[in-house]
């Protein structure tokens, strides 16, 4: 196996792991992005005496919902591969 070859193989490795890591957080950020934006509009329209609807959370939860889904598919996965990146910078140079 050559060098050429090595690195070819490690490369598309690392492209592999970078978009199955990308993908797996954008679901995990969307869904946890969610959840949180809707427990922040329960708080929110707490404060507000919003007038309560039966057997939901918030009267117009989707609208917080969608909003932190947004927010959580886009920031869980920058977040992560910055630090993923950051790892593999670092454990580079200390090989030499």
């Amino acid at each position: 196996m050559t060098a050429e070859t090595s690195d070819e193989n490690e490369q598309s490795i690392a492209l592999g792991r970078t978009v199955g890591v990308g993908c797996f957080t954008f679901f995990v950020g969307a869904w946890s992005g969610g959840i949180v934006a809707v427990l922040v509009g329960k708080i929110v329209e707490g404060m507000k005496e919003s007038p309560a609807c039966e057997g939901l959370p918030v009267c117009n939860w989707y609208v917080y919902a969608g909003v932190g889904a947004v927010i959580g598919a886009l920031t869980l996965p920058v977040l992560v591969l910055n630090r993923l990146k950051r790892s593999r910078k670092a454990a580079d140079n200390s090989r030499g």
